[in-house]
């Protein structure tokens, strides 16, 4: 399987996926560790990536999903967007929303 494939793959079987440096409980970078906490704040049951540990996957997202920095959220297989993204959608209250839609979904 290609790393497209596999990517996609990943995105076909979670359906929050955080693509990020480190973990959430070991942030690599200070973007990542904003936007993983960002999500557990808002209640987002989400399965990561660190990229740092698969060196094919952290150069094959930016062309996959023509986003160019880590982290990159995916909600439903659809790119959301990066830190500052992530930050404002929860600011907005957005983010609870999308992930209690994520949540009712798979009920």
């Amino acid at each position: 399987m290609d790393i497209n494939e596999q990517i996609k793959a990943i995105l076909a079987e979670h359906p929050i996926v955080l693509f990020m440096k480190g973990t959430p409980q070991f942030p690599m970078c200070g973007f990542s560790s904003r936007a993983a906490q960002a999500l557990s704040e808002s209640g987002a049951v989400f399965h990561v990536v660190n990229v740092l540990a698969d060196p094919q996957i952290r150069a094959a997202l930016p062309h996959f999903a023509n986003w160019p920095t880590f982290p990159q959220l995916f909600i439903n297989g659809e790119l959301i967007g990066g830190c500052d993204i992530i930050e404002d959608l929860k600011s907005a209250g957005e983010l609870v929303r999308m992930a209690r839609d994520v949540a009712g979904a798979a009920l």
